[in-house]
């Protein structure tokens, strides 16, 4: 563990707040900017990047992105503080009786949640790794917490891949591909861009699944055997429980909202209209932030059965879609430096330089994953990497699904490293990120050899 302690120690010592990166990120763009760009003819060159910078900022169709991805975390977040999700997560915890099958449990449950919605997988896996302590204590039985609280983060190594993935999702919407482009490359690159790409080429196609199915064979069995060579820890912690369980006695006009009938009423409304909207998307596999968020709407109407309790359930998950409504902003900013000055074709010509149709898609890995230590967010990745990713790959002939993939993988599997979306975890469950990053770091090993070799060798 000499390693993990290592890391631990670093970013204590030198990782400022994720804000504090963002702002960073931004000035050092700038920089680059002035000092490897041209200055455009008969215009200051500092005001010109200041310009792409507020540009950027403000780009309409990104801050639509922007509050669709705030609205999965949230929505996934409410759907978990439900009583029929939480009723589940009582009856497999009744499951546990020591660390090997507990981290199995958690594990394998939240990388199936989260293959389907991060927010909600990130939630819910917080909440079984604090319901197995719970369990540990209340029927005599010790685990190892802190790995178990990492066996609880796993979904975050494995959203990306599914379905409510920023960088599939995007390039499933028709237009985005040529919305993300404009501007950059030449009109012949621009004219190769397809309208769509669908799910069947990225999160269901084949190669994908079977990354998914090995995934969820060894990490769980990975975290299993390493149960059983851990010591166990003792838990002392106060019954879990969420305000959006609390009822009021209602009168007068609140009855409405506490009414079940017109909450699950309206649930139905939402979910009839998702099914006639999207009816043909289902059918051909194309699955867009809307279409998630429209059908999780619904459902968290359902499952909460009153206004009342969908609003007190999105108090408590409001908080953590805070860095998403001021951070992407910034991100874009960068994107808006990156596009408008040319350093999107820059970079682009420089990988196309070194790189070939096979090893394209291991530097895009590599690179994605450092990128995401700096910005934690596949959103904001997607809006400053995905140009570079795209360029790259018309001009060397790569797959685009396979280079989108390669982003994706290489996003997701330093989370692991980097505990910012660890946070909500870690405010339930009440351990620290120390606790759960030496397990975390071996996970991203463990990954990075499946998400390699899937690279080289199913794609």
């Amino acid at each position: 563990m000499k390693f993990t302690k290592a890391i631990e120690t670093i970013f204590n010592k030198y990782l400022p707040s994720p804000f504090s990166i963002a702002v960073l990120l931004t000035v050092l763009t700038m920089l680059l900017a002035f000092f490897f760009t041209e200055a455009p003819p008969e215009e200051n060159h500092i005001l010109a990047i200041l310009s792409y910078w507020e540009n950027g900022i403000w780009n309409e169709g990104l801050l639509v992105f922007a509050y669709q991805m705030m609205l999965i975390l949230v929505l996934g977040h409410i759907l978990v503080l439900s009583k029929p999700v939480n009723a589940l997560i009582v009856k497999l915890t009744n499951l546990v009786s020591n660390t090997s099958n507990a981290v199995l449990l958690v594990s394998v449950a939240t990388m199936l949640v989260s293959f389907f919605n991060w927010g909600l997988g990130l939630i819910f896996g917080a909440i079984m790794a604090r319901k197995v302590a719970e369990a540990s204590q209340a029927r005599g039985f010790s685990i190892n917490y802190p790995l178990v609280g990492a066996a609880g983060y796993i979904g975050l190594m494995v959203w990306h891949g599914g379905m409510s993935g920023s960088a599939p999702l995007k390039v499933g919407e028709s237009g985005h591909l040529a919305s993300l482009m404009a501007g950059v490359g030449d009109a012949g690159l621009a004219q190769q861009l397809p309208s769509l790409i669908g799910f069947d080429e990225t999160i269901f196609s084949t190669s994908n699944l079977v990354v998914f199915g090995v995934l969820l064979l060894v990490l769980p069995t990975f975290l299993y055997f390493l149960g059983k060579r851990t010591a166990t820890t003792i838990v002392n912690l106060p019954i879990y429980k969420n305000e959006a369980s609390l009822q009021e006695t209602p009168s007068g006009a609140d009855k409405i909202d506490h009414s079940k009938l017109f909450g699950i009423a309206f649930g139905t409304i939402v979910i009839i209209a998702f099914c006639y909207q999207y009816f043909e998307n289902i059918k051909q596999l194309v699955v867009t932030p809307n279409m998630l968020n429209f059908f999780m709407l619904g459902l968290a109407l359902w499952f909460h059965g009153s206004f009342s309790n969908f609003l007190n359930a999105l108090q408590e998950a409001i908080s953590g879609a805070s860095g998403i409504l001021v951070q992407f902003p910034l991100y874009f900013g960068i994107m808006g430096i990156m596009r408008d000055s040319g350093m999107v074709v820059s970079i682009s010509d420089f990988f196309v330089s070194i790189a070939t149709q096979t090893t394209l898609p291991i530097f895009t890995f590599f690179s994605a994953g450092l990128v995401n230590i700096f910005v934690p967010s596949g959103g904001g990745q997607w809006a400053v990497q995905g140009p570079i990713i795209v360029e790259s790959a018309l001009k060397l002939g790569v797959p685009l699904p396979k280079a989108i993939m390669a982003l994706a993988y290489g996003d997701q599997i330093t989370n692991m490293l980097q505990p910012f979306w660890a946070l909500p975890l870690l405010g339930i469950t009440k351990l620290k990120a120390r606790e759960i990053l030496p397990y975390t770091v071996l996970l991203m090993l463990v990954g990075s050899v499946i998400f390699l070799s899937s690279l080289l060798l199913l794609f």
